[in-house]
């Protein structure tokens, strides 16, 4: 089966939305030789930055690690199951890191809202100006923890890949199944639980 190089995996939408949202996928064949474009993660970030939040509080951070670093290496090795297989690949790996509570120790109840606020807007723009972004549960938040000293207060919630798109054949066979499937998502009937 031949699989184009790149793919234009366009949402079969119920109602119009914006073409960036419509063609926001999530791939995992990511180019290996290509650095970050700079400007364009500059702008993802500063989308981010600009992200609302309860009070104003931004209560997120970023870990920004490039391909060929150490850091790079240390965000892969706290990567679980198969996304080590495939992620090492993207030039950049960022962790969202929630802020949870403020430094007196007061709860901040709205962090992971406001954070996944963030990373959705990062991933936007980052789409809009042409990187791929890939959002992964599965890493350690601990093994970050350790390395990036964080404070207790302070929690890894994602691993996010950013890069190029790359080859799909490069890819474990299953994983090749999954990057070419067809997109899907629970209809709005079923997702909106009261509507009046």
């Amino acid at each position: 089966m031949s699989i184009p190089t790149a793919l234009v995996r366009t949402a079969p939408t119920e109602h119009p939305v914006l073409d960036v949202l419509a063609e926001r996928w999530s791939p995992r064949a990511y180019d290996p030789t290509t650095p970050i474009d700079e400007g364009k993660l500059a702008a993802a970030l500063e989308a981010a930055r600009w992200t609302p939040s309860a009070n104003n509080t931004q209560p997120w951070r970023f870990i920004v690690a490039r391909r060929g670093t150490a850091l790079h290496a240390q965000v892969v090795d706290s990567l679980m199951g198969f996304n080590q297989t495939w992620a090492p690949d993207a030039a950049a790996l960022v962790v969202a890191v929630a802020e949870t509570a403020t430094a007196d120790g007061t709860p901040i109840t709205h962090a992971l809202y406001d954070l996944g606020q963030a990373v959705a807007h990062f991933s936007v723009q980052a789409h809009h100006d042409g990187l791929h972004v890939h959002q992964m549960s599965g890493f350690d938040p601990e093994v970050v923890r350790e390395f990036a000293d964080l404070e207790p207060r302070f929690t890894a919630v994602t691993v996010i890949a950013v890069g190029e798109f790359g080859d799909v054949e490069s890819l474990p066979e299953v994983l090749q199944q999954r990057e070419t499937a067809p997109r899907v998502r629970r209809p709005i009937a079923e997702t909106v639980i009261l509507s009046a």
